[in-house]
């Protein structure tokens, strides 16, 4: 059933709530998420991308008992990544000679994914179509945002901005608007979409707001291809960008271990003990990493001004799962971030050093040589972990 957003724009996606792990098993997705197609119903009816495969049968059903399919005069693809364009093969086995608008690398992903020949018809930033009623659309690359092939539309007169992935979050809600959701839920996964997805082209997003300010759209609405739809100020979401994609930090220390027999971890919460004697207005979160997410332990990360990574010494190694970590991190390639690292060891202690070269791989800035305990922790140890951790702070 199609959802009004705004005159003649009409929602009509799907709502995920099953949705655990997306990206393959890449990202969790504690709280679902949608997939956004928009109808617009001007002189010209628009499709604005589809949904995701698994749900093609029930998009298509739905949207024939909203429109005739033939009367569909072009379809919009803003993004040709399966959960974007998935319906695609069901909804064109329709209406095979409808045109496909799409930037020049949409077209090759497009054909590249499903092979079919289809009316593909490539855009450029600063292109328009007339769709009718005074009302047009104007296109805008947004090239590895997080596609080369990505792009975003805007509708005049109504002043909606189809942004596609950006300002998106992964977030199954019963309501279609940002001042209906739940607050403190849209701004957490609205962070860590942005921090898991986006942090990594930070630098090409700073240029592209840049870009669309230059372009002076009046925007009533942000319209993302997942969560809720930003009608209540939407300029929020992109002051948080203009935020986040500046080398973002927040006075906040992230602790991140893993441990066999329990030592390392006493020497996370000693260190962690000195860091808040040492300054009480900073924030510390700590982390079991096995016990924990890896998505919402790099968003902690992305918002981090330091990070310590802690593990035992086994087979002259960290913890694999340390080294998982720290893999996923270096693709973020977050910036201005500091770093130090911390374990035990029983006989010949390689894994500080370890964790010291993958923070520096990773494009951490490692600021000692880290802390070392030889078997368990005693008291005086534990003593000099707390002093490291004031040195830390």
């Amino acid at each position: 059933m199609k959802k009004p957003v705004k005159n003649n724009v009409y929602w009509v996606g799907k709502t995920d709530w099953e949705l655990k792990k997306f990206h393959g098993e890449e990202l969790s997705t504690h709280h679902g998420s949608s997939y956004n197609s928009y109808l617009i119903m001007e002189e010209k009816n628009v499709l604005i991308d589809t949904v995701w495969s698994p749900f093609e049968k029930e998009f298509v059903e739905n949207l024939e008992k909203e429109i005739d399919l033939k009367k569909i005069d072009f379809i919009v693809c803003n993004h040709g990544e399966v959960d974007h364009s998935g319906a695609l093969n069901k909804l064109m086995e329709k209406i095979p000679s409808t045109p496909i608008y799409c930037s020049a690398n949409a077209v090759k992903s497009l054909q590249g994914q499903y092979f079919k020949n289809w009316d593909l018809r490539p855009l450029k930033t600063g292109d328009t179509i007339d769709i009718g009623n005074g009302k047009q659309l104007v296109f805008v690359e947004m090239r590895m945002l997080h596609w080369p092939d990505s792009m975003a539309c805007y509708l005049t007169k109504d002043n909606i901005l189809f942004s596609n992935d950006a300002f998106g979050q992964h977030y199954a809600c019963d309501h279609l608007f940002n001042d209906s959701a739940d607050q403190c839920t849209l701004y957490a996964e609205a962070e860590k979409y942005y921090a898991n997805i986006l942090a990594p082209f930070s630098a090409i997003l700073k240029r592209k707001l840049e870009e669309i300010q230059s372009l002076n759209l009046d925007i009533d609405m942000i319209a993302p291809s997942h969560g809720v739809i930003w009608r209540d100020n939407p300029m929020q979401i992109v002051e948080k960008y203009r935020l986040w994609c500046d080398n973002y930090q927040e006075n906040l220390i992230t602790i991140v271990y893993d441990t066999m027999w329990n030592g390392t971890r006493a020497l996370a919460e000693k260190i962690a003990e000195g860091i808040r004697e040492k300054d009480e207005s900073v924030n510390i979160r700590i982390f079991n990493l096995p016990k924990s997410d890896m998505n919402d332990v790099a968003t902690q990360i992305f918002k981090s001004k330091l990070v310590l990574l802690g593990s035992p010494t086994v087979n002259n190694c960290a913890l694999h799962s340390l080294a998982a970590l720290t893999h996923y991190i270096k693709g973020l390639k977050l910036k201005n971030k500091k770093a130090a690292a911390f374990g035990c060891y029983g006989w010949s202690g390689e894994s500080v050093k370890i964790l010291n070269e993958m923070l520096t791989d990773a494009g951490f800035e490692v600021i000692n040589d880290g802390f070392k305990c030889l078997w368990n922790p005693d008291y005086e140890t534990l003593q000099k972990a707390a002093d490291f951790g004031k040195e830390i702070a």
